[in-house]
């Protein structure tokens, strides 16, 4: 996972990563320990909830704010994010990105570019039930006790790499009565901080069956690479 961001189409890339953990993190699901990894009781069984919650919808779509840097030189974009858990939308600072189920479509609008790709082992879909496996090798989890947030009661769940991933930790603050996860914050080894806070949450709504489609006749004038 990237923790070096900058102000173009690779923070973009590096965006879909750090969105990637919210869903890999949130959505993890059985109880796992191996290669010296812990899960505590408590923090797997809000997981299990929340896994649960985002599953049995058959689309999710929430708003975000997403701010990046270090001590009070943070910076922030708003960007909205569509998943029908095997396709998603993501939309952020004029670029977006959607996965149809097979390709990965990157469309900057600045720049007037479009980069199709498949994903690889370094670079999985950015599905929420992709990183299961992931989740349950690479991460101590620890319940770290309740804060409130907006003057809602949270939990609080911080997550430690059993090896070198580039991240000091990642804390997840979760609303554990409506098992949804409302911020994440994730500190990398060079003390860089990505916050995601979720603002506005929708789910099984109906939507355009269009909307994981990638048109090609609406970028003519656009230089399209594929990978």
């Amino acid at each position: 996972m990237k923790t070096y961001l900058c102000l173009n189409y690779n923070l973009f890339i590096k965006m879909k990563h750090y969105l990637k953990a919210v869903l890999t993190l949130t959505l993890a699901g059985a109880s796992y320990t191996a290669h010296s990894q812990t899960i505590d009781t408590k923090s797997k069984t809000i997981l299990d909830d929340v896994t649960k919650n985002y599953k049995s919808k058959k689309n999710s779509y929430f708003k975000f704010s997403y701010s990046s840097g270090t001590g009070s030189n943070m910076q922030t974009q708003t960007g909205i994010f569509y998943s029908d858990n095997n396709r998603y939308k993501l939309k952020i600072m004029g670029t977006e990105q959607i996965f149809d189920g097979n390709k990965i479509y990157s469309i900057s609008d600045e720049d007037k570019e479009v980069t199709i790709s498949k994903p690889n082992d370094n670079q999985v879909h950015f599905s929420p039930l992709s990183y299961l496996d992931s989740y349950k090798k690479e991460y101590n989890v620890t319940y770290s006790g309740k804060k409130t947030m907006s003057g809602i009661p949270v939990d609080v769940i911080k997550m430690v790499p059993v090896k070198n991933n580039g991240l000091k930790s990642v804390t997840l603050y979760v609303n554990t009565p409506q098992k949804k996860l409302i911020k994440l914050e994730q500190v990398s080894t060079t003390n860089e901080m990505a916050v995601i806070s979720i603002s506005n949450y929708k789910d099984n709504q109906t939507l355009s069956p269009s909307l994981f489609s990638f048109d090609k006749s609406k970028y003519q004038n656009y230089l399209i690479t594929e990978l």
